[in-house]
């Protein structure tokens, strides 16, 4: 038996022994729907220059601080985490955050959020800053953190220098 078939097999073996049916989409979506669920407020300082690296230059931003707010969830961004930057040959900057908040009945969920900063093609438009989170919050009420895709838009606003609004979609 060749080792393609080998491998259809125990695939088929593998799937026909789960005990969660899966069912997947039969058609191509127009769209994936997603629904507004909180905002992030990270409190931020000035870069820290890292240096160049084969990917490009690499900068860490300080989170000090911020808050957190939303219909299922509030709380507060714990100083001490980072947002690691490289900036690319093209560039774009590529982007992990990785931080810490806690709600306001004092769970700690944490929090990696992944993404890109595409510059502007012209001085009228706006950067494309898109990321997705990734939270890993403990079992009970914040559990459904643990089981969906999140992407964010982000954005500034220039009344609050020093602070990045980071608005989290859930992807239906």
């Amino acid at each position: 038996m060749n080792s393609i078939r080998k491998l259809s097999i125990l695939l088929l073996l593998a799937a026909a022994s789960t005990t969660v049916p899966v069912l997947a989409q039969e058609t191509i979506p127009d769209s994936l729907p997603n629904q507004y669920v909180f905002t992030i407020e990270a409190a931020i300082t000035d870069a820290l220059v890292l240096g160049d690296s084969v990917d490009g230059q690499r900068l860490a931003i300080p989170i000090t601080g911020g808050s957190v707010h939303g219909a299922d969830i509030n709380g507060e961004v714990i100083p001490g985490g980072a947002d690691y930057q490289v900036l690319r040959a093209d560039g774009s900057r590529w982007i992990k955050a990785v931080y810490m908040i806690r709600t306001d009945d004092g769970v700690i969920i944490n929090v990696e959020n992944q993404g890109v900063i595409v510059p502007p093609a012209d001085a009228q438009a706006t950067a494309y800053f898109r990321t997705s989170p990734r939270f890993t919050a403990p079992l009970g009420k914040y559990g459904w953190l643990n089981s969906s895709i999140f992407v964010c838009g982000v954005r500034f606003n220039p009344q609050q220098p020093g602070r990045v609004l980071i608005d989290v979609y859930k992807v239906l």
